[in-house]
């Protein structure tokens, strides 16, 4: 087999280190799929406890009492806080082992980049809860999170982008069947992140 030469090493170790200083290759495929588990898990109790056992029977929570939302907000709540500890750590772990910073001026945009359309989305959603619209809160979540994955996609690898354009498709396909929220929302913070956990590790981190 011809060895490569030398220039052609030089222009493929350049490329690579271009391509590090605009992404954040740190992003670890397990945290998707534990991203993806804790959704589901938070799914499943909200099922069992809100639902009465009725399968895939549209819910709306137009009845829903004040202290439901106070509990179905607090589980969203955790849902995220362990999907982003998680994903903090394996990617802080990911990156000691790639020999990178975890903290640069790349992950510092990635946050910003993602932060926006997320906090934007919260206090929308908030705001709807505040009145009422309890139906749409489950579409908002999975457009707004589209739009993060979209917009942080620039640093990131390229997949990401194809896993904000499930979640935009998912978000509008659920905003047409209020009452479903659950069911589209575990398949699109569930789901959606196994799958391209699975996907990411075999291909990156495997």
């Amino acid at each position: 087999m011809e060895e490569k030469p030398d220039f052609e090493k030089d222009l493929a170790s350049i490329r690579q280190m271009m391509e590090r200083s605009v992404k954040f290759i740190s992003l670890s495929g397990l945290a998707g799929v534990m991203a993806g588990v804790y959704a589901l898990t938070a799914a499943t109790y909200v099922y069992k406890n809100f639902y009465e056992h009725q399968l895939l029977e549209a819910r709306s929570f137009i009845e829903v009492r004040p202290d439901q939302v106070f509990h179905l907000t607090v589980v969203g709540i955790v849902t995220l806080a362990a999907s982003l500890i998680t994903g903090v750590y394996f990617s802080y772990r990911k990156s000691k082992r790639l020999g990178f910073t975890f903290w640069n001026n790349v992950s510092k945009q990635l946050f910003i980049n993602i932060s926006i359309p997320l906090v934007s989305g919260g206090m929308f959603v908030l705001i709807m809860l505040q009145h009422h619209y309890y139906g749409l809160v489950a579409p908002a979540c999975l457009l707004f999170y589209g739009l993060a994955l979209v917009n942080a996609s620039r640093n990131l690898v390229e997949e990401i982008r194809y896993l904000g354009y499930c979640e935009l498709v998912l978000g509008i396909v659920a905003s047409l069947y209020i009452g479903y929220g659950l069911l589209f929302w575990a398949i699109g913070f569930g789901v959606l992140h196994i799958v391209y956990g699975v996907l990411m590790y075999r291909k990156y981190d495997a």
